[in-house]
């Protein structure tokens, strides 16, 4: 047997005897020195933890363990083990400091079974963490009480994820859509109208949503909209054409049977040193809702990006509503860069909102600013809630037209989330011949107020409306992808009275319809057993005729332009593929209907193989935002 082993029985044979005066000793030694850990009354520097009640519980432990390990803490703890008493380190849970929010409508809640009761949890506390009550800490929603982690780990894979709005969210936002255009049968309703859109304020708005974790509301996808945010390279009108519309017929991505028709509307741009002056009123929201930093903050920076773009001839004016309305800045040259930015940085949010006297102040301001061939815009901006004011839409709808024929255009700007009220956006927006665009990000802003300022605010064709005619020979049926909130009535395209959508310098726009050819196994429709099945006395290879009226600016009597729509019209490209990938990730995100066993890794593939040139990265970034939202919607 050798000397170790020896050694070892007989350290194990000399164990002396359990001494309780010296164990008495030892507890209350150990307490003290506990107790003076815990009442440390030194204000803890900030540290990089993430919150002070984490950052104190880790600087305790580290100071515990400092403590520990010198020559009498060792001595200490060497004594406790002898005796046998083990001491136990337990994670505090953080004082409640708010009654816990329900479980909002839709999440799936963790089994009760899986969760350890309350008086568990209580009989767990340590006496000494009641002084951190006294504490001041951040405030924060108490945790959701502990769970098992080896139940949590085999439970996780059973637990489908539910994606909600937050409660600040879903009941205080408002979206302006309508159903998912229908299929068609060419045979009884031939002929689709509707109005042009500009807007790019759903795919922002989306984007906000699954950058912060959540699908967005179906509601708030308009797949026109995210079609239209991207740049694309259409070919340009010669001479003195405003727009130029272009047709190409392509494979539709997700039905063998289908095509798409892409009808696509390359604007005019003109040069920047010939464009009229141009008079702007700001007309800020600085209500108490404001005040976050993505609202009010975000606004001053996106205003001073634009101020970079304007000419010295321009003008500027600013009013702010909250509580009641009021002229921050007179109209100003916009070289006065100095003056404008001082009276931007003197707004702050606070008090209620009454957009409507905003509004009106706005109005007879830009109203005063007004020469002979210059351009005058309001631009309001907030975060889209109006309590106080003209509360009748058919009111404020007829106000906004008014201002509108008289020579003042409105365009909208969105900030923030949960208090926006898209709807209310879109009609004032529609209403004053403007653009309306949401802001999350200072980099959507620069896309939105430097990019594309000319576009967004100096129109190029007014009351802008596409009609097109299918052909019953050749297309049995179609849908509209898109513009629901947009569509007219047939009679509507002829009669200059119906206000429609406007065309910007340098905007494109792009519709897409899906088509069913006659013969297809995609079609959808039985044929009417007592329908008419004359042929039309058209050429056999034109699919439909594509007619276009708009209005020069200033001109109240319209123009039109017409092409027919040929079998294999145009040339499929990087742009025309792009397009429709986002119109699959639009139907994803809110109909799924037609895209039968097309999902999102076709959408993804799509969009990937179909980025071209993207120099902003606007492209790559919406990649992204699906693979997201794949993820999400997978449960991932």
């Amino acid at each position: 047997m050798n000397d170790d082993l020896d050694a070892l029985k007989a350290m194990m044979a000399d164990v002396p005897a359990p001494d309780d005066a010296k164990k008495r000793a030892d507890i209350a030694l150990a307490e003290k020195n506990f107790k003076n850990f815990q009442g440390s009354v030194v204000e803890p520097r900030p540290t990089s933890e993430s919150t002070p009640l984490r950052a104190g519980w880790i600087s305790g432990v580290k100071n515990m363990f400092t403590a520990m390990t010198s020559r009498t803490g060792l001595a200490i703890t060497t004594s406790i083990a002898a005796v046998g008493v083990g001491v136990i380190f337990v994670e505090l849970q953080n004082t409640p400091l708010a009654p816990q929010a329900t479980t909002p409508e839709g999440a799936k809640s963790l089994p009760e079974e899986s969760m350890l009761a309350q008086d568990e949890v209580d009989d767990m506390m340590v006496a000494p963490a009641d002084e951190l009550a006294g504490r001041s800490i951040v405030q924060m929603t108490s945790p959701a009480p502990a769970t098992s982690l080896s139940r949590l780990s085999k439970e996780a894979v059973s637990i489908e994820p539910q994606f909600y709005f937050p409660d600040d969210m879903s009941e205080s936002e408002t979206f302006s859509n309508a159903a998912p255009n229908p299929l068609k049968t060419t045979n009884e309703d031939p002929v689709s109208t509707f109005s042009i859109d500009v807007d790019t304020a759903s795919y922002a708005i989306l984007r906000s949503s699954i950058t912060n974790g959540y699908l967005p509301d179906p509601d708030s996808v308009r797949i026109e909209e995210m079609i239209n945010y991207f740049p694309y390279a259409y070919k340009a009108p010669q001479g003195d054409q405003p727009f130029l519309p272009s047709v190409t017929v392509m494979d539709t991505p997700w039905n063998a049977g289908t095509q798409l028709v892409h009808i696509s509307i390359q604007g005019a741009l003109p040069a920047t040193d010939t464009r009229p002056p141009l008079n702007l009123v700001f007309l800020i929201d600085t209500s108490g809702s404001m005040q976050d930093q993505n609202k009010l903050p975000l606004l001053k920076q996106s205003f001073r990006l634009m101020l970079s773009e304007l000419r010295p001839e321009d003008q500027v004016a600013i009013v702010a509503y909250a509580g009641s309305a009021g002229q921050v800045l007179e109209p100003t040259a916009a070289s006065e860069r100095s003056t404008i930015l001082a009276a931007l940085d003197r707004l702050e949010a606070g008090g209620g909102t009454a957009g409507q006297e905003g509004l009106q102040q706005a109005y007879t301001i830009a109203k005063s600013m007004q020469s002979e061939g210059e351009v005058t815009r309001v631009l309001l901006a907030t975060d889209g809630d109006f309590n106080v004011g003209i509360h009748d839409p058919a009111a404020l709808k007829s106000y906004i037209e008014t201002k509108r024929d008289e020579g003042t255009y409105l365009s909208v700007l969105g900030f923030g989330r949960g208090n926006l009220d898209d709807a209310t956006m879109q009609t004032l927006a529609q209403n004053g011949n403007g653009q309306a665009a949401y802001i999350d990000t200072l980099a959507e802003a620069q896309k939105v107020l430097v990019d594309q300022l000319t576009g967004a605010l100096f129109p190029i064709a007014n009351d802008v409306k596409i009609q097109v005619e299918f052909n019953p020979s050749q297309v049995a049926e179609y849908r509209l992808i898109g513009y629901e909130t947009r569509v007219l009535n047939r009679e509507d395209f002829n009669n200059d009275k119906v206000d429609a959508g406007e065309i910007g310098a340098g905007h494109t726009v792009t519709a897409l319809y899906e088509i069913t050819p006659v013969g297809s196994s995609a079609i959808k429709n039985d044929e009417l057993r007592y329908g008419s099945k004359e042929s039309v006395p058209t050429p056999s290879d034109e699919l439909g005729f594509l007619k276009i009226r708009y209005k020069t600016p200033g001109e109240t009597q319209s123009e039109l332009i017409t092409t027919p729509i040929n079998a294999g019209m145009g040339e499929t490209s990087e742009d025309t593929q792009f397009a429709a990938s986002m119109a699959g990730f639009g139907q994803l995100l809110r109909d799924d209907t037609y895209l039968g066993d097309w999902g999102w890794d076709e959408a993804i593939s799509l969009a990937q193989g179909a980025k071209g040139v993207d120099a902003f990265g606007y492209r790559a970034e919406a990649v992204t935002l699906m693979r997201l939202a794949k993820s999400m919607a997978n449960g991932n």
